[in-house]
């Protein structure tokens, strides 16, 4: 099985932590592990070390994850999104045999693959982020002039201004 096809499976079980107690996870892990033909016992155990990594670093993961979503608190996110944020996150801190931006880009095609339209752009984001080390996110600048004090522009017709402003000629007779 290729990596690409394993961090898609650990995925799945992140994201299923998310709806099960504690206690039920090692029942559901097993039953995830028996759905998957020709899976080696030595890929489930990587995968399931990598689970099992994950869920041991997550108080921390997401304390730097809520530091760098502005706005975004890791309760308040898309649970699809958490979960590839939280996997590529350790990716990139954790797991020094993936570089950084495959951590990204895969992360950013389970976003696209299982959460919402804008799923992609906003992982990609905060991953973008965390590569580049910028917790602070500024003030956000407008390009848009707010539309109150947008400008009507009325072009009148050559009739209406030769009344309205008649000609020099016109003026002296």
């Amino acid at each position: 099985m290729r990596r690409h096809e394993q961090r898609e499976h650990i995925f799945k079980l992140l994201f299923m932590t998310q709806f099960n107690e504690e206690g039920e996870m090692p029942e559901q892990l097993s039953l995830y592990f028996d759905s998957l033909e020709e899976l080696t016992e030595e890929e489930q155990v990587v995968m399931k070390q990598k689970y099992d990594d994950i869920l041991a670093h997550i108080e921390e993961i997401d304390q730097e994850l809520n530091e760098y979503s502005q706005g975004w608190k890791t309760s308040r996110m898309n649970r699809v999104d958490l979960t590839a944020l939280r996997l590529a996150f350790y990716e990139m801190k954790f797991d020094e045999e993936i570089p950084v931006g495959v951590a990204i880009n895969e992360a950013v095609e389970l976003a696209k693959l299982f959460g919402g339209e804008d799923s992609g752009s906003f992982v990609n984001g905060i991953l973008g982020k965390i590569a580049s080390g910028k917790k602070e996110g500024g003030p956000v600048r407008r390009t848009q002039r707010p539309s109150h004090q947008a400008k009507i522009i009325i072009r009148s017709s050559k009739n209406q201004k030769k009344k309205e402003h008649p000609s020099s000629e016109e003026s002296k007779n």
